[in-house]
């Protein structure tokens, strides 16, 4: 299966081992709870579809990599211990706690989560003095003399042994108490994700036409050579950072991620071309209509005349230049109503009796919020993105308790009256960009339309705008005339899925 497929499979499994009865018992026995091991070649992302397995079942996660412990880590230190067996007196040798079972219980303690994943690593890369260890966790979720507490559900990774010479068989014993779930790279999946996440455009948009690229492994005479989802990924936010700093992209930068030179070079000429339609159509000039009326029939000509190639290119970078936009509007739309939460719980909080000043108890609350805040990001409970949303409310929360106190208002209900109105100065900003999103909308449509008439790249575009979360968000809450027009002519009913397929066919 793909790696979609495998997360969808986690998550089901988690849920299936957590069910509870009515008495809140869990149901499944734990005997029964296989764990699940991914087997895989290397980059494909075994080690990301398990943290958002675990994110979208709202579950705790701690992950080793095995072949970092030492035995001792493992299973624990040798201690002396004092027992009575038959009225005689006798002493045993005993073991510490498993530095990984007792991170699982100070997780818990930390975050109060009593339920998650524990996920191991290479875990058919243990040292020899290691492998009877990873044997009975497998088999027995049992590290040296201590279980793995109820709730937690293991979940282990491994490469096959052509792509790493340290790999160890499991013999058959093993595999007979184990779900072993074989993925293989796809290229289609991994679009899916890589839209999602924002990977960058030239690099979806090459895959999109050359999935024959998306990966390899090589072991030959002549030496290693791979390409790799997670090279894909890491060259895409290289490309990012880059184009922001003004940094030159040489090939040889390329080839340090897709270790194929062939593919690597053949990218880098991509690469080229995008950036190069990037600059001569200029898109942000055609989304915020900074272009006169010439200028902009001047590029439908020019691309409507223009190669295959660069056809599909402007239509990415315009999907790509769009996507941004809703992006940017995704966190300004997720900032108001983080900040609405946040007001609704100030004013619980202003409401319950208190002796203190009206202006101190909202110092207090900022307080006990930025607490909250900082216990989350050092357990590592919340995204980076997450944690600067939260971060710039608290800031804005903060300028709207120095603003009343810079009005001398001492009453709690003057007070949040006050603090209602400097919230709608946020409501008027995010309206302004809806409008503005909407107009980019209206405006990508219209240039797509002049150029390509009903074509295939009208198609495409609807297509990319389907698989962006980003942009379906915006124009399911929003609303779109122009998609809705042209992919109820385009798409048809119940027949999206069946068009996709022969756009992908058709650009192969």
């Amino acid at each position: 299966m793909n790696i979609q497929e495998a997360k969808k499979e986690i998550c089901h499994t988690l849920k299936a081992y957590l069910m509870k009865d009515e008495h809140g018992t869990y149901s499944y026995p734990v005997l029964r709870q296989r764990p699940i091991l991914l087997m895989g070649p290397p980059g494909i992302g075994k080690t990301a579809v398990v943290e958002q397995a675990a994110r979208e079942c709202g579950l705790g996660c701690i992950s080793y990599t095995i072949t970092h412990h030492t035995r001792q880590s493992a299973i624990g230190l040798p201690e002396i211990s004092h027992r009575v067996y038959n009225d005689r007196k006798v002493t045993v040798t005993d073991y510490t706690m498993s530095e990984i079972v007792a991170s699982v219980y100070d997780y818990m303690e930390a975050t109060g989560k009593k339920e998650g994943i524990l996920f191991i690593d290479e875990i058919n890369c243990v040292s020899e003095t290691l492998a009877p260890a990873m044997l009975a966790l497998l088999q027995n979720k049992t590290f040296g003399s201590h279980k793995i507490p109820e709730g937690w559900i293991l979940v282990a990774a491994g490469n096959p042994p052509q792509y790493n010479k340290s790999v160890r068989e499991f013999d058959i014993v093993t595999l007979d108490r184990v779900r072993k779930i074989e993925i293989e790279p796809d290229c289609r999946a991994w679009l899916s994700y890589a839209r999602a996440n924002h990977v960058h455009r030239a690099v979806t948009s090459y895959l999109e036409m050359k999935k024959q690229n998306f990966y390899l492994v090589e072991n030959s005479a002549d030496g290693k050579f791979f390409v790799t989802a997670r090279g894909w990924e890491d060259l895409s936010r290289l490309l990012d950072s880059y184009e922001k700093l003004g940094f030159e992209i040489r090939n040889e930068i390329i080839g340090e991620f897709l270790q194929k030179e062939e593919i690597a070079r053949d990218f880098s000429a991509y690469y080229g071309l995008y950036r190069k339609y990037g600059q001569d159509y200029d898109f942000s000039g055609i989304l915020n209509g900074t272009c006169t009326e010439e200028e902009q029939r001047k590029k439908e000509m020019a691309v409507s005349q223009g190669s295959f190639e660069e056809k599909f290119a402007v239509v990415n970078l315009l999907n790509g230049a769009l996507d941004s936009a809703a992006a940017e509007y995704e966190k300004l739309e997720q900032f108001t109503e983080t900040l609405y939460s946040q007001l609704l719980y100030l004013k619980s909080y202003l409401k319950k009796e208190s002796e203190q000043d009206f202006r101190n108890r909202l110092d207090d609350f900022i307080q006990k919020q930025r607490q909250s805040l900082m216990v989350k990001v050092d357990m590592e409970l919340i995204s980076v993105g997450e944690h600067q949303l939260q971060e710039k409310t608290l800031k804005t929360l903060e300028t709207y308790v120095n603003r009343v106190k810079g009005e001398h208002i001492r009453e709690s209900q003057d007070g949040f009256d006050k603090i209602r109105e400097y919230f709608r100065e946020e409501v008027e900003i995010r309206d302004k960009e809806t409008k503005k999103m909407e107009t980019k909308l209206q405006r990508a449509f219209a240039f797509i339309k002049n150029s390509f008439g009903d074509g295939q790249e009208l198609l495409l575009f609807i297509t990319e705008i389907t698989g962006s979360p980003v942009l379906v968000d915006f124009i399911a809450q929003n609303g779109c005339p122009a998609y809705f027009k042209y992919s109820r002519t385009l798409l048809g009913k119940n027949r999206e899925r069946e068009l996709q397929k022969m756009c992908r066919e058709v650009l192969q």
